[in-house]
């Protein structure tokens, strides 16, 4: 065998290995292409991973209620938002992809805060 393969074969199995112990965590994956995105490790089997992938969705129903709205005088905003119309809700989402091994070039967990002692400062005294 090739010392190209045999190095191929080693980070191949190095991936895999990463892949096994950040099972079910939310980590960021670096793609061979440069692309990254956000995701769940689900599963590895074999040459491939399976990864729930989080996605950012806008609420549709707020669209609609930004063009079926009536444009109200004096500062030119819709139902009292100054100018901006109503915030619009966003939700995240997570579907289910399969990625091989060999096209990811890095993976990182995501880094949380951990909270604060109890009890949590408020700022105010309550009385």
């Amino acid at each position: 065998m090739s010392t190209e393969g045999q190095e191929y074969q080693n980070y191949s199995r190095n991936m895999h290995d990463q892949c096994r112990s950040l099972m079910y965590y939310h980590v960021t994956f670096t793609m061979a292409d440069g692309t990254s995105f956000d995701g769940i490790i689900e599963g590895v089997d074999g040459d491939e991973v399976t990864v729930l992938a989080g996605e950012d969705v806008m609420d549709r129903e707020s669209e609609a209620d930004e063009d079926s709205r009536q444009y109200y005088g004096g500062y030119g905003g819709y139902g009292g938002y100054g100018g901006y119309g109503r915030p619009r809700r966003r939700f995240r989402r997570f579907r289910r992809r399969r990625f091989p091994v060999g096209s990811l070039a890095a993976l990182a967990l995501l880094p949380y805060l951990a909270p604060p002692p109890y009890p949590y400062y408020v700022g105010y005294p309550y009385y």
